[in-house]
């Protein structure tokens, strides 16, 4: 029986997928439920499972433009599946295999000092010692079966090379030309939608993370041996975020048509860098999660993300979004909107610097925050109040357990 294999729906909308890359080739026997192939939509990164077993027949290749629905593949579930053969060892032989068995596993061993002998292509010791003194980690040797000679060295010296200047740039005029992925050109048409069609501006400030820093430096072990994941900035960002949306609802609401959306819950969506692309999961109703369960979900998240495991429901939706640069280094920076969302939270780097603190100079870890909204829905005072309600739930995060207030100010009850 010839099964056909056909592209699912990731969604509605969408018409066509492009074929990511086979995961089995053409030929193959594949299980039941295996996984063969991963397909991108402009959404999301999907895989297609075989429904059964037998041997497949790849019609598409990678890189291919295909509708929702076509057949990519097809599987003969008549086809047998290939013999496993096994050797199997006489009782009375046992005893005789066993010195064959020791030599065997002692050939390796020669060959592999044979294969980092001078002549497999490792430096002379002239040649070793210029290249460690010019920070060079390899070279492809001239000399005889591969050896890297001390010419070799010089040559390498002369064009140029170094650990800071090493490939992709090594003097040539090429061009790599690659077809933009479905995700990629939908990404690029929704940042540009974006600018065109909001009023987007950004407002910043810079947050004194001591507090944060102690309580992950005082409880961070015993947080992490409970439950089993590392407590960090992202559980404080988010419930500073949720109190503060529920102050200033215009922040958490969105634009449909000539209609204004309020949430009445913070659906947070958090930027996770993934290897195809920026991709937004969310956490539903943040506001009632804890710190412990915030940081849980966000790790079971962002390991989807690196596998390309997150489906469209784990994507869709979120009425804010914060978007965290300073793992990479960013000092500063105005994040893009999220649409249909009007707010977007971008966090930064940590960097110890000089600031003013009761009359003195001291150094404190600070980082700057950016705020990105649309005008057309937020006002500038609402937009630079939320950055600072954020800013005190961060810097004193017992306020995170008192809606936002300053304890001092629930015991006097105001």
């Amino acid at each position: 029986m010839i099964l056909e294999l056909k592209v699912p729906s990731p969604g509605e909308s969408i018409t066509e997928v492009q074929i990511a890359r086979w995961l089995k080739k053409d030929g193959d026997y594949v299980q039941k439920e295996e996984e063969v192939c991963e397909i991108d939509s402009d959404k999301a990164t999907l895989t297609i499972n075989s429904e059964q077993a037998g041997q497949i027949k790849i019609l598409a290749k990678d890189g291919d433009t295909v509708k929702v629905g076509s057949v990519v593949a097809k599987i003969d579930t008549d086809a047998k599946a290939p013999a496993i053969v096994e050797k199997p060892v006489a009782n009375g032989k046992a005893k005789e295999a066993a010195p064959i068995a020791a030599k065997a596993a002692a050939a390796p061993v020669k060959v592999a000092q044979e294969q980092t002998s001078y002549a497999s292509g490792t430096p002379s010791p002239a040649a070793k010692k210029m290249m460690a003194e010019s920070n060079i980690p390899a070279l492809n040797g001239t000399g005889k079966g591969g050896r890297v000679t001390k010419s070799d060295v010089a040559n390498a010296l002369a064009k140029g090379f170094t650990v800071e200047n090493n490939s992709p740039f090594q003097g040539s005029r090429d061009d790599d030309r690659q077809k933009m992925s479905a995700l990629r050109k939908k990404l690029s048409q929704r940042l540009v939608a974006v600018k065109n069609t909001t009023a987007m501006l950004t407002t910043f400030n810079e947050v004194d993370m001591s507090a944060i820093l102690a309580l992950r430096e005082k409880y961070g072990k015993k947080f992490e041996e409970k439950y089993g994941f590392r407590l960090g900035f992202m559980s404080f960002f988010t419930k500073a975020v949720t109190e503060a949306l529920a102050a200033f609802p215009a922040v958490n609401a969105m634009i449909d048509g000539e209609e204004i959306v309020y949430h009445n819950y913070a659906d947070v969506g958090v930027a996770v860098s993934a290897p195809k692309g920026l991709v937004v999961p969310v956490l539903r109703n943040a506001e009632m999660m804890s710190l412990a369960q915030i940081e849980g979900k966000i790790k079971e998240l962002a390991l989807k993300a690196r596998d390309n495991k997150l489906s469209l429901e784990e994507m869709s939706g979120g009425t804010f979004t914060i978007t965290n640069g300073g793992v990479f280094g960013s000092l500063m920076s105005t994040p893009i909107i999220n649409p249909p969302q009007s707010a977007i939270l971008g966090m930064h780097n940590v960097v110890e610097r000089p600031v003013a603190f009761h009359g003195k100079v001291e150094i404190h870890p600070m980082m700057y925050i950016a705020l990105s909204y649309d005008h057309r829905i937020i006002d500038g005072r609402e937009s630079v109040s939320f950055l600072v309600k954020v800013k005190q739930g961060l810097e004193d995060p017992t306020r995170l357990l008192f809606g936002s207030k300053d304890p001092s100010e629930i015991l006097l009850g105001l």
